[in-house]
Order: structure tokens, then C-alpha cells, then sequence
């Protein structure tokens, strides 16, 4: 029996990802006195931020396309980020998401998940690795997750695609860290459910 797997995944940061949080910090300072010192920043997050878009938009073109404008939207109100409402990681998917969120109202509503993150793929220890059956779980599993209202997907991609904390996630979504938690816990219990059951 394939499972799901479940909400262990969504313990909090250790001390790994603050240090990254101060360091990041460091970096906006210097390049809010230089913007050439931006690039460090941007080799940071270019990839998390690209998988983020290639979630939430049509083809890589597109997220490469609001890759850029991301970046540059970031660079261009960098003197505004304050440390003290929230992490640099936060501020800038905040950004990433309201980009993607103007072009997804552009477009008929699509679902983009051919990138299922490996934590959310249905595992079993004893069963053989083949091809053809991690097709048929993606493939069971991308069509659940079409299933899930915006909001819920919207979770999903923000804290396993982006690798996010629930504390940036909170942040992005204007909701306290222990409501963004239970929401995120209930979606996850809810696909493992969906996807346990053969009826859904």
C-alpha cells in the first residue's frame, strides 16, 4: 500500500534556516547601499523562485519571463524592505506571488503540476521503484491535487516547492503561523485521505 506523505514534514526551522534568515539580512544591507551586491541575492533565490513560477504559470517561457520581472520588482523596492515585518525569504516570495497572481488572472485557471515535489509523492519502502508505477502515482496524485481549491494548492507549492517555513508562509499569506500550520496539516491529511481512498 502506497502512502502519502504526511504532515512530520512540516516540523519547524532548525537552526540552519535562521542562520540563513541573518545572513540574508546581511546581504540586503549591503545591497541596499549597493545594488550591484543585489546578484548575491539573486543566486540565492533564483532557483526556489523559478520552481515557485513553473508552479503557477503555463510554460517554462512564461516563468522565465516572471522570473525576471520578479528579480527586478525586487531590486527596485529593496530600500523599502524592513527586517521587522518579516524575513527577506518571505518579502520576496510575496512578491513572486502577487506576479503570479496578475498573470494567473490573465489566463483560464490551469493546473500546473508536473513538478510534484518528491516529499508529497506516495512511497512505500517495500515496493520496487519502476517506472510505469511512479507515473501512475503522479499521475493519481497531480489530478487530486487539480481537485484542491486555489488556496490549498497555492500552500502545497509554497511550502514544498519553494521550501518555505510555515513562519515566511504565515507572512505571504497574512495569517498567524499556527492557522497557516492546521491549514497546511488538514490539506495534507485531506490528499493522503483522497488518495488512500480508490472512490476519489
Amino acid at each position: 500500500m502506497h502512502n502519502v506523505a504526511t504532515a512530520s514534514h512540516l516540523d519547524w526551522p532548525g537552526q540552519g534556516q535562521t542562520d540563513q534568515a541573518e545572513t540574508d539580512l546581511d546581504l540586503v544591507l549591503v545591497a541596499q547601499a549597493d545594488p550591484t551586491a543585489f546578484a548575491a541575492l539573486d543566486d540565492r533565490y533564483r532557483d526556489r523562485v523559478y520552481r515557485y513560477l513553473l508552479m503557477r504559470t503555463d510554460t517554462p517561457d512564461d516563468a522565465d519571463d516572471l522570473l525576471q520581472a520578479v528579480f527586478l520588482k525586487a531590486l527596485d523596492a529593496l530600500a523599502q524592505y524592513r527586517p521587522a515585518r518579516g524575513p527577506f525569504a518571505a518579502w520576496l516570495f510575496g512578491i513572486a506571488r502577487n506576479t503570479a497572481s496578475t498573470y494567473r488572472s490573465r489566463r483560464s485557471p490551469n493546473v500546473a503540476w508536473d513538478l510534484v515535489p518528491e516529499i508529497l509523492l506516495p512511497v512505500d519502502e517495500h515496493q520496487p521503484d519502476t517506472r510505469l508505477l511512479r507515473q501512475e502515482d503522479l499521475g493519481r496524485l497531480r489530478l487530486l491535487v487539480g481537485r484542491l481549491d486555489a488556496s490549498k494548492r497555492e500552500l502545497l507549492i509554497l511550502r514544498f516547492v519553494a521550501n518555505l517555513t510555515i513562519a515566511d508562509i504565515a507572512t505571504i499569506i497574512g495569517k498567524s503561523e499556527a492557522a497557516t500550520k492546521k491549514q497546511l496539516t488538514r490539506t495534507l491529511h485531506t490528499l493522503k485521505e483522497h488518495y488512500n481512498d480508490p472512490t476519489h
